[in-house]
């Protein structure tokens, strides 16, 4: 199929372009940018005057629920809901039912989301059988079969010689951990500690909770060598942790949620369970850090921690209720939103959702790393077309994504966002288009 996307400002934070240009696209390929082959009459054309033409999003932690989880999200849905949000690439976890732990169940995920056509998955293995922190998985099958990395999800691993174990075979072979840094014990709240907790009564996680978590996986880095990633800090103190490991040398990156990034505890209010997250929302101090980080580079990159949750699971009382929230419609606007209250050029907000989380992923792409995340002739044409100066409301009903439920809802904010996808195309073809 031949795409033409007339007249719109192409961005590409990885190489500093921010142009008006056409940009043709055949055969899954950027072919021009700029000037438009002469064989190019019978193309599809998007008018993307007024728009930005950016590479599409690669979101590095998003939930699709299946399998097992169907009644929260299909696959379906979810990617949907990834293709209206302007994701092209997505990472999801291992903890799915059964657990992403034998290559067979790698194989059929990325089959059906290769015949949906509509985003492309790269998921996690899990790092333990089972996520149960007890035997390691056959990484080395786990990759061949398409896992970019290992990961616990939310499940710490309790046994430390495990976790040293896990890092010193992954480090053999070039591979990546996920670990989301969270004591297994002091990590079973469900608020943040502090004045908001104590007032209503919930149960609270310390910021230890978090960098204990963290002193241990960096002294096993020191020991055995492996790459890191850590996902979804939520404190100042982590912030800080891990800026000191990075100037050390450390193999590790970072990236923090849509929802850390904008919310504290305070919006928890009077226990509205939108507002359960994992990690819980933490004090304001927290969340200047976390912006702070994303700006200097010492958190890598921008996610929508995309985890839909059913109605019966989230309508309950706060400290029962199902944590999560959806995202992946959202994780642009969001990212616009931080940077017009950071005054970052739109090329550097955009990096922290396209090319800065393909440097996270590295390798692991394949023959993808050279061009995902980024608008470049010769480059897969994986492409967001999107309008910085649309205001919309965030209605969940009208959410593509199976869950409905998100602490940015309009009714309970009141707060719209910026920027609005027009179209979103992967691997050349148009999965998304607003009529």
């Amino acid at each position: 199929m031949k795409v033409l996307i007339r007249n719109g400002r192409v961005v590409d934070p990885a190489s500093g372009r921010d142009e008006v240009a056409d940009v043709a696209v055949a055969n899954g390929r950027i072919v021009a940018i700029g000037r438009v082959p002469g064989d190019f009459d019978n193309a599809r054309v998007i008018d993307a005057t007024g728009c930005v033409v950016a590479p599409g999003l690669v979101d590095l932690a998003a939930r699709l629920r299946e399998p097992g989880h169907e009644h929260e999200g299909m696959l379906e849905s979810e990617l949907n809901a990834a293709a209206a949000g302007g994701v092209t690439s997505l990472v999801c976890p291992p903890d799915t039912d059964p657990t992403l732990d034998e290559p067979g169940l790698v194989d059929m995920l990325k089959f059906r989301a290769r015949k949906l056509s509509l985003c492309r998955l790269f998921p996690l293995g899990a790092l333990t059988r089972g996520l149960a922190g007890e035997a390691l998985t056959e990484m080395a099958e786990l990759t061949e079969s398409g896992c970019v990395g290992f990961s616990q999800a939310e499940v710490p691993v309790k046994d430390t010689l495990v976790l040293q174990r896990a890092m010193q075979y992954a480090a053999t072979y070039g591979y990546t951990v996920w670990l989301r840094p969270v004591d297994a014990f002091l990590g079973k709240g469900v608020a943040a500690s502090g004045a908001m907790a104590t007032r209503l009564g919930l149960s609270g996680v310390p910021v230890a909770a978090e960098t204990i978590a963290l002193h241990t996986i960096f002294e096993l880095m020191r020991v055995t060598g492996a790459r890191v990633h850590l996902c979804r800090l939520s404190s100042a103190a982590g912030v800080s942790l891990l800026r000191r490991a990075k100037a050390e040398g450390l193999k590790v990156t970072a990236d923090v949620s849509i929802n850390s990034l904008h919310l504290t505890d305070v919006d928890i209010g009077f226990f509205n369970s939108a507002m359960r997250l994992s990690p819980p929302l933490r004090q304001q101090a927290d969340r200047e850090a976390l912006r702070a980080a994303l700006v200097d580079g010492t958190i890598d990159a921008l996610v929508s921690d995309h985890t839909p949750v059913d109605e019966d699971a989230k309508t309950l009382p706060f400290g029962e209720a199902e944590p999560g929230a959806t995202g992946l419609e959202l994780l642009l606007s969001l990212a616009l939103k931080w940077g017009e209250d950071t005054k970052l050029p739109m090329a550097a907000t955009l990096a922290r959702v396209t090319s800065l989380p393909v440097q996270v992923l590295g390798d692991a792409l394949g023959s993808l790393a050279q061009s995902a995340g980024r608008v470049v002739e010769g480059g897969v044409a994986d492409l967001c077309v999107f309008d910085p100066e649309a205001i919309w409301q965030v209605e969940p009903k009208l959410l593509k994504s199976q869950g409905k439920h998100t602490p940015f809802d309009f009714g309970i904010t009141g707060t719209a966002l910026p920027g609005r996808v027009r179209a979103t195309l992967v691997a050349g073809t148009v999965a998304y288009q607003v009529s």
